[in-house]
């Protein structure tokens, strides 16, 4: 039956594929949480910035360089729906989780009463667990969407003249990447 191995090997890729986005999206995510750390120790600890500004701009730092690292790893096989969609929703889910993060540290700090930097520590952990697993769903869902999905096909059609067949792409090459006259990649894509 040929239906049965063309669910195998759609099965197989999707799991490869997912298990490449968790792979990568936890190594993206380790080295900005580690950046993420220090700079908020570093910041309230040894400079003494408060500790929700601490929080705030060792969120925003990390957060950065997160994205262009996801981008261009993590989720380099979906579709590319331009920069300022990626980054716009990419910037509000992690403010999302960076409110989420405040609130938690704000909470522990100040209605607790706690000042020691390892209990704020152990806040700022909790609070970044939590957001991981936020993130890495909004990501695969809004932020690095699908070949399929409505926001990818649009943005692939958009960056398709209509002289081209925008059902003929080189091989090798997935759908949603923005293809151009030939095949060729549209610059800036």
């Amino acid at each position: 039956m040929p239906f049965l191995p063309a669910v195998r090997r759609r099965a197989g890729t999707t799991w490869r594929l997912l298990l490449k986005e968790l792979s990568a999206f936890g190594v993206v995510g380790s080295a900005c949480f580690v950046l993420d750390l220090g700079l908020f120790q570093v910041l309230y600890a040894h400079l003494g910035v408060g500790a929700v500004t601490a929080k705030f701009l060792s969120t925003v730092v990390s957060m950065t360089v997160a994205y262009f690292a996801h981008r261009h790893w993590s989720f380099s096989h979906r579709a590319r729906t331009g920069l300022r969609r990626e980054y716009s929703i990419f910037v509000a889910v992690n403010g999302l989780t960076l409110a989420l993060g405040l609130a938690l540290v704000a909470l522990v700090r100040y209605p607790l009463g706690q000042e020691g930097a390892l209990v704020l520590q152990a806040t700022n952990i909790a609070s970044t667990a939590l957001g991981t697993v936020i993130r890495f769903l909004a990501y695969r869902r809004w932020v690095f969407v699908a070949p399929d999905h409505p926001a990818a096909v649009s943005a692939d059609r958009s960056a398709v003249p209509a002289t081209a067949d925008p059902a003929v792409r080189p091989a090798g090459r997935e759908p949603g990447r923005g293809y151009g006259v030939a095949g060729s990649a549209v610059p800036g894509r």
